[in-house]
């Protein structure tokens, strides 16, 4: 019928209603704000990141040595300063902004295709899948390469079973969901413990356990290329699937109404988040929260069409993740794990918004 073949145009079409971009003039400024204010804060944090820590460099002296390699300015610094800066902290802070993209555009999807606002890599059990993979690389292989493969296996292990579980007919959809996220989540959490019990205590136990902490302090110029090129790929596939998410979000069948591959999309969706997820397991160790928290910050300022809430994610995880690492190598003398700050985070606001969830319902529209 006309009626049903115009609101499918509307649907399908990047301005559509599944866009969820029914932007008046007022959300079209607060988009612009947003993106106003991630425009400043990201230069002003990065340079303020880049000038702290044991060694404090002057603000300043930051962006005349950042200028300087492209820009000579005739300025002489420090060969300290520069060292501390080029080849410490800016590998350092470029891994926290993609690791906290990476883990903020993976909970935004997957809270799409699930039409679950309470899940996230860590609550639907990919972390600890990716956590056991790496640990068990670590126990046998010690490479980077065996690390980010065996993570990834292993993710895209606890991911699927998890969405097969959640297939499974109930009254109570999110519960069920949780729970099959807590249940895999458990049974990858015994298999790290298998794997530290029979590590080398004087060897690989500690570097498994310090590793499954999260923590930056060891990213150099090669981990932040085996981060950057996973997240990449996988974060431009999820951006490109945008408008099917939003279709998906509106339910199974009217998605099938609409012509969407179903099943298909909801599996490259999966296999992109598993791969970014491993990927940040690898070279960080399991960072918690932020895939379940982000997203719905951003979405109460950019609004449900993934088109926008996606890049909002991303940016929003990156920014927090680096506040959280500044906050990680500067607070203590000694450096403190980002699971730990993460999850002293996630965790109560986790609590908040099942209880908000159970009372209200998700708001989608």
């Amino acid at each position: 019928m006309p009626g049903e073949a115009a609101r499918e145009a509307r649907l399908l079409r990047p301005g559509g209603a599944a866009a969820g971009s029914r932007v008046s003039g007022e959300d079209a400024r607060r988009h612009r704000l947003f993106w106003g204010a991630v425009a400043v804060a990201t230069p002003l944090l990065v340079i303020g990141s880049l000038s702290m820590g044991r060694y404090p460099i002057p603000f300043f002296d930051v962006i005349a040595i950042l200028v300087d390699n492209g820009v000579p300015l005739g300025i002489a610094f420090p060969a300290s300063a520069e060292s501390v800066v080029e080849l410490v902290r800016l590998p350092r802070i470029l891994a926290a902004l993609l690791a906290g993209a990476a883990l903020g555009i993976a909970g935004a999807a997957l809270q799409g295709v699930f039409r679950n606002p309470l899940v996230g890599p860590q609550i639907i059990g990919v972390s600890s899948g990716a956590g056991f993979g790496g640990a068990l690389a670590i126990l046998l292989f010690g490479t980077a390469a065996a690390t980010v493969g065996l993570a990834f296996v292993f993710g895209l292990g606890a991911i699927a079973i998890v969405y097969l579980m959640s297939r499974m007919q109930s009254q109570a959809p999110i519960l069920l969901l949780v729970l099959a996220g807590v249940v895999t989540s458990a049974f990858f959490s015994a298999l790290i413990s298998l794997v530290k019990y029979v590590a080398d205590p004087d060897n690989k136990l500690p570097a498994i356990v310090y590793w499954l902490m999260g923590s930056l302090a060891s990213i150099g110029w090669p981990e932040v290329l085996v981060l950057a090129v996973p997240a990449i790929l996988s974060g431009l596939l999820i951006y490109g699937l945008r408008f099917r998410i939003n279709v998906l979000s509106f339910g199974d069948e009217d998605a099938h109404a609409l012509g969407v591959p179903v099943e298909r999309t909801r599996w490259l969706v999966l296999v992109a988040v598993a791969l970014s997820s491993a990927a940040v397991v690898a070279v960080a160790g399991v960072i918690g929260w932020i895939g379940l928290v982000v997203p719905h910050f951003a979405r109460a300022l950019v609004g449900p069409s993934h088109g926008e809430l996606l890049p909002a994610s991303a940016a929003l995880g990156a920014l927090y993740l680096l506040v959280i690492d500044d906050v990680a190598r500067t607070a203590t003398a000694a450096e403190i794990p980002l699971g730990i700050l993460t999850a002293l985070i996630g965790a109560p606001v986790f609590a908040f918004l099942l209880r908000r969830t159970h009372l209200t319902g998700w708001r989608r529209d």
